[in-house]
């Protein structure tokens, strides 16, 4: 709605609707679970790409969440992907203890140096998609992408049946996947509490 391409998601009233990730709305949970596998205080890095235009909100909703968790944020712009390098550099000058990457199709195609470089500074990292966590990221926390594209696929059905987009209500996610790789975790030395495993709907060995 705020990008205008709605008019809300339940009317969307124009001829655009289908169906939301709700990425960009689970950062308080995705800190909560950095939280709770940190020391007491300390310093979370957040990259975010300056160039989508969700950036803005993005940054205002992380230092929300920060503030009602009672933590650090120390937001980084990374525009490309040869600035991955220079803001991890960023990151130790701020003595982050831990780091969150917001979804954006940059650090999806930059996530093996990414997981690579956080591996590197010994900083657990948590994303957005299952994919960095397959190519050796600690943790994800996002909607399921297979619950989404089946959704969409059963708009698309709808549509070319006659139905116009407008009365279809723009359908949120409801099921989010919880993924998280212990070769890594053991890789950086950090014991994953048993209750956070315990919640994980799956478990890399």
């Amino acid at each position: 709605m705020k990008l205008g391409l709605v008019d809300s998601i339940n009317r969307p009233s124009g001829n655009v609707t289908g169906v939301s990730f709700v990425a960009n709305d689970l950062v308080t949970k995705q800190l909560q679970l950095l939280r709770a596998m940190l020391p007491a205080s300390g310093v979370i890095g957040v990259f975010v790409n300056p160039n989508n235009p969700n950036a803005a909100f993005d940054i205002e909703r992380t230092r929300a969440a920060a503030v009602s968790l009672r933590l650090q944020v120390y937001i980084v712009n990374v525009a490309s992907g040869r600035e991955v390098g220079t803001a991890f550099d960023d990151l130790a000058r701020a003595r982050a203890v831990a780091l969150l990457v917001f979804p954006d199709t940059l650090f999806i195609g930059e996530r093996k140096q990414l997981a690579d470089m956080a591996a590197a500074r010994k900083l657990p990292a948590i994303y957005s998609n299952r994919l960095y966590v397959k190519d050796g990221g600690l943790m994800c926390y996002g909607s399921s992408p297979v619950e989404a594209f089946r959704e969409a696929g059963a708009y698309t059905g709808r549509i070319l049946r006659g139905e116009k987009p407008s009365d279809l209500p723009v359908v949120q996610s409801v099921r989010f996947d919880l993924v998280v790789n212990l070769k890594v975790s053991k890789a950086l030395g950090i014991e994953l509490p048993p209750t956070l495993l315990a919640l994980a709907d799956e478990v890399i060995e």
